[in-house]
């Protein structure tokens, strides 16, 4: 067998995928470590030991991610390329939507926002330092932990109406771009009885639609109607209902794909495949 790894080590998680020569997936795993080196080797080993295998069976391996800069050599004398960024968010975000360009979103511990159209160069466009660690921070202040799992459970049974101000709190006459029931101010109302699950649904509200509000910015700018959502937040359960909301406000479409969470380790590794 001869696999491309693509290897995606972020600030806080490294994700790693195995790509046949066809770019077909043969799995994906994630890993978390307290440093960049040991996330890396713990995710390769982690990924051959459950798929049964060995370093023969990888002919190539494709490094991204801000933790690539600490690796300087090949992996177990496999030969390792490093892809830029940037590069790996756009080629992934367009495999797996299927789109022909977009603006890709990737939801990391901050948040970048790539315009990717097959055949060209993608590009930077901005990025924001609201993302996957400004949730974890503020829950670990708010609602007492900052684990990923432990805040999807106490948002799910949180109240934003505990938190946010809507722009019916303010007025009673409606707009078109501006539904009574839409959030006027994060954190704009604040209950005395808010509880942990309150807080942790009104930080996960204020990040998505942080977020949602720059996609749209940036797809304006681009004259591109689809955003393609990657990264792990992706999978919040909050995600489809926040960016359906901005799809109709403002008309575009947000698309979160599947495996949408590797969507930086899969580009990296197709970069490769296709000799880019």
């Amino acid at each position: 067998m001869s696999i491309v790894l693509g290897i995606d080590i972020g600030g806080s998680t490294t994700k790693i995928v195995g790509l046949r020569s066809d770019g077909s997936a043969i799995a994906m795993h994630r890993v978390q470590a307290q440093d960049p080196i040991t996330s890396l080797y713990g995710a390769m080993g982690n990924f051959l030991f459950t798929n049964r295998l060995s370093l023969e069976d990888v002919s190539r391996v494709a490094l991204t991610g801000v933790g690539a800069s600490y690796v300087d050599q090949d992996i177990y004398g496999i030969p390792t390329e490093k892809v830029e960024e940037f590069a790996a968010v756009g080629a992934g975000g367009l495999a797996l939507s299927g789109q022909d360009r977009a603006v890709v979103v990737s939801m990391g511990t901050g948040t970048a926002f790539i315009w990717a159209e097959r055949g060209r160069p993608v590009r930077h466009l901005c990025g924001s330092g609201v993302g996957g660690g400004t949730l974890a921070g503020l829950c670990s202040r708010l609602c007492g932990t900052r684990k990923y799992a432990q805040i999807v459970k106490l948002a799910a049974e949180g109240d934003v109406n505990q938190t946010d101000l809507t722009v019916g709190d303010l007025t009673r006459n409606s707009h078109p771009s501006l539904p009574l029931d839409i959030t006027a101010a994060n954190f704009g109302n604040v209950s005395d009885d808010a509880s942990a699950g309150d807080f942790a649904a009104g930080v996960v509200n204020m990040v998505l639609q942080s977020i949602g509000t720059t996609a749209v910015m940036a797809c304006r700018y681009c004259g591109c109607e689809s955003a393609v959502l990657t990264g792990f937040m992706s999978n919040l359960p909050q995600a489809r209902e926040c960016f359906d909301l901005f799809t109709r406000l403002h008309g575009i479409e947000f698309i979160i794909p599947e495996n949408a969470a590797y969507a930086t380790s899969i580009g990296a590794a197709l970069r490769l495949i296709e000799g880019k």
